[in-house]
């Protein structure tokens, strides 16, 4: 099993930013493909971006033109860096990998999962 540990996660207003970073100790990182997703209270978990291994990203529409994933093989860190935040944007980030070269948005494609981290956007 793999270790995943996110950190970043806090209290911010709405319009302001966020960083978000996952990382492992594994030694396969480089060949990871990794995905964000979040849970607010009372909803199902939701894909939020992916980059696969070979850097290619996807997002869900929400993230589009806000939200940028990228990873550091180096340091073995993948990031989630959240612009223009919004109130709805409220939830448990969390940060999963997959063993798939291009897994996409179902998270059935991806085998361990980090506890989280809270993110809070005040109005």
């Amino acid at each position: 099993q793999v270790l995943l540990t996110e950190s970043g996660g806090g209290l911010v207003q709405a319009g302001g930013s966020l960083r978000l970073s996952c990382t492992t100790s594994a030694r396969n990182f480089s060949r990871m493909s990794l995905g964000w997703f979040r849970q607010a209270p009372g909803k199902e978990r939701e894909f939020v971006a992916r980059i696969s291994k070979t850097g290619i990203t996807i997002y869900k529409d929400f993230a589009i033109d806000r939200f940028t994933i990228s990873r550091d093989n180096a340091r073995s860190i993948v990031y989630l860096q959240m612009n223009w935040l919004k109130p709805e944007d409220t939830a448990v980030y969390v940060c999963a990998s997959s063993s798939l070269t291009f897994p996409a948005t179902s998270e059935l494609q991806y085998s361990d999962w980090g506890r989280g981290t809270q993110v809070t956007v005040s109005s």
